[in-house]
């Protein structure tokens, strides 16, 4: 296994009085896919939101490839390797998709090009978005806006938008929520073929136990902000302190109802 990447150090997240999350430290390597589960409202979002920068810590420190992030805002960490695909679609939804594309692959090359400027000006950027565009079978739908997208298109746009940004580390929170049966399998592939680069971090929330069974190395559990569990998915699915937080239902039963 590759070396430590990211890193989280008593990560905590205080709302007046409420903790979200409590004291969490994680390492996380290149080469691995860790799936964070857990019940509403265990933090696994807000875990994200320290970890991308849209929530500041209470305490606790980020680390990417042993640089401390802590205090960058949301886009700083983005240039610094952050990439996150949102539970919901956060687009441009006046601009088509290849706009809301092309954008993210100008962010990436630091260029100033104009976004309304004729194609052959900017042929590696076209480049680059159609190439997602194909990867996600979303090419026919490049001129459509984001409005006229159905919940499902929109989702697998924006793992075409992080796949061109190329981040370190790949954030998905429930990627295929709202997906058709025939839509979610576009981008599991796409996460499963991320992770066999071996050279990225790939952190999931997911509640789909047929998803994690095919795509976690890991498990991370998170119960009312603290970790509960940690480790090897056939480990922590049988670790008493799991068994004991979904006593009556069972971890499977428990997740399957989210």
């Amino acid at each position: 296994m590759s070396s430590t990447l990211l890193r989280t150090q008593d990560l905590t997240a205080r709302f007046g009085g409420h903790v979200a999350v409590d004291g969490v430290s994680c390492a996380f390597a290149a080469g691995a896919l860790t799936a964070i589960i857990g019940p509403n409202g265990a933090g696994k979002t807000t875990y994200f939101d320290l970890i991308s920068g849209q929530v500041n810590a209470s305490t606790g420190r980020v680390f990417l490839g042993g640089r401390d992030i802590s205090r960058m805002p949301v886009a700083a960490r983005a240039r610094a390797g952050i990439g996150r695909a949102f539970q919901l679609t956060n687009l441009f939804p006046n601009l088509s998709v290849m706009e809301n594309l092309r954008l993210v692959a100008q962010s990436k090359s630091k260029r100033r090009a104009c976004i309304w400027s004729m194609a052959s000006r900017h042929r590696t950027l076209i480049e680059a978005a159609e190439q997602a565009l194909e990867q996600v079978q979303l090419k026919d739908q490049r001129f459509q806006k984001i409005s006229e997208l159905s919940h499902g298109d929109q989702r697998k746009l924006e793992v075409a938008m992080l796949m061109t940004l190329d981040p370190l580390v790949y954030m998905f929170d429930e990627p295929t929520a709202g997906m058709s049966m025939d839509e979610a399998p576009v981008v599991l592939d796409l996460i499963a073929a991320l992770k066999q680069r071996r050279d990225r971090t790939i952190l999931l929330v997911e509640h789909k136990m047929d998803v994690i069974r095919a795509l976690a190395d890991r498990i991370i559990v998170l119960n009312n902000g603290c970790l509960a569990a940690d480790g090897a998915p056939a480990e922590v699915m049988e670790s008493d302190i799991v068994q004991e937080a979904y006593i009556g239902r069972g971890l499977e039963g428990a997740l399957n109802e989210l």
